[in-house]
């Protein structure tokens, strides 16, 4: 079943119902402004509370395009050249290494169970796009998907608990294609493409970030595309055996979409986006306050260019979302509707272990850390 785009005499109610809940006792009157991207605090939060940023540089400096944390503490990293990397003490210190004989792989996501257990994707057209596991912190690897289709491209990857995950790519042959596995990414089976809605031209995700498909609570997950004739969110309630679509408000064609999509426990959720080969081309953030049955395109981010990656902070409220992109950071404290730029370095990929501490990564080996004062780790 396809739903349509929110109607436009509905944006302010949706966006109302956002501000109300993610900034608690504020009236509608209330929301901050646009936040001022000098102090790296938007407006309504002190220049005390903006985060701080510890950038280091991996060695060999690779391009780094997604991040995992398991904990405050265990992180892992998937780049290019066959490369990953991973920290047991909360980004103090990293161990890195290779998958042996995949040295021209782009590991564009990945996994983290834990300090031993992580799963690694990787992209590209044909049997570029492959999936490899390891259970014993990276010392070995045994890979457990090959892409057959030589027009199949894998995007990304996201687990409900250690048995269960799904996998998502650009559409095959016109139709809409999603990966499942029950036994922790050990095998996999492609869903019945009948069973999944109709593909748009040449609809399917961005491969920018591993955050194009989410897994959330409640057996819920979530797929945002592009690079079709219209940006979706592909939405299941039941762990990815059915699956239906909704238009969101974001830039559309070739290059254009969504890139990433998280949605919380409460509802409020983010699908950011927009060309990925420009600085500026329409709509960059939508947003919803009711789990994704309706979106709005309120806000933009503060830097030039697409957004590639973005997260929720755990635990944290006011609802508080940091979003990546060749153009640097920026967070917002308001669910997603006013933001402020914390950083001009490109970053591609970001993810939380706690309320106070992410990492953000990048090209040139590029590892951030993000630590936001007044939480405990």
């Amino acid at each position: 079943m396809t739903h349509s785009p929110i109607h436009q005499e509905s944006l302010s109610l949706v966006a109302t119902l956002l501000a109300a809940a993610a900034l608690g006792a504020c009236t509608p009157q209330e929301v901050p402004g646009t936040g001022d991207p000098t102090n790296g605090a938007p407006n309504g939060a002190s220049e005390s509370a903006a985060p701080v940023l510890e950038t280091s540089q991996l060695t060999p400096p690779v391009l780094y395009q997604a991040v995992s944390a398991a904990s405050a503490e265990v992180v892992w990293l998937a780049g290019h050249e066959g490369r990953w990397a991973r920290s047991e003490d909360g980004g103090e210190t990293w161990a890195t290494g290779d998958v042996p004989g995949h040295g021209q792989r782009e590991f564009r996501d990945v996994y983290a169970f834990d300090a031993l257990q992580a799963v690694l994707m990787s992209a590209g057209p044909g049997d570029l796009s492959r999936i490899f596991v390891t259970e014993d912190g990276g010392t070995s690897w045994q890979q457990t998907f090959v892409m057959e289709h030589p027009d199949g491209f894998l995007d990304c990857l996201d687990f409900w608990d250690r048995d269960r995950g799904v996998a998502f790519g650009d559409a095959v042959d016109g139709r809409l294609y999603l990966l499942v596995t029950d036994d922790g990414g050990e095998s996999w089976r492609r869903l019945d493409p009948g069973g999944l809605p109709s593909a748009l031209g040449d609809e399917g995700g961005f491969a920018a970030s591993g955050t194009c498909l989410r897994a959330g609570p409640g057996d819920r997950g979530w797929v945002a595309t592009g690079n079709g004739t219209q940006p979706r969110l592909l939405a299941t309630g039941d762990r990815g055996d059915s699956w239906e679509a909704a238009d969101l408000p974001l830039a559309a064609g070739a290059g254009r979409g969504a890139t990433t999509v998280e949605v919380r426990p409460d509802g409020l959720g983010f699908a950011l986006g927009g060309d990925v080969g420009a600085s500026e081309a329409g709509p960059r953030v939508a947003l919803t306050a009711d789990g994704g049955l309706s979106w709005s395109a309120v806000g933009d981010v503060p830097f030039p260019g697409a957004a590639y990656g973005a997260a929720w902070v755990p635990d944290r409220e006011p609802a508080t979302v940091f979003a990546v992109g060749p153009g640097g950071i920026g967070w917002s404290r308001d669910g997603g509707m006013n933001w402020a730029l914390v950083d001009t370095l490109p970053h591609w990929a970001v993810a939380f272990g706690s309320s106070s501490r992410g990492w953000a990564v990048g090209p040139e080996g590029r590892v951030t850390r993000i630590l936001i004062p007044d939480s405990p780790y």
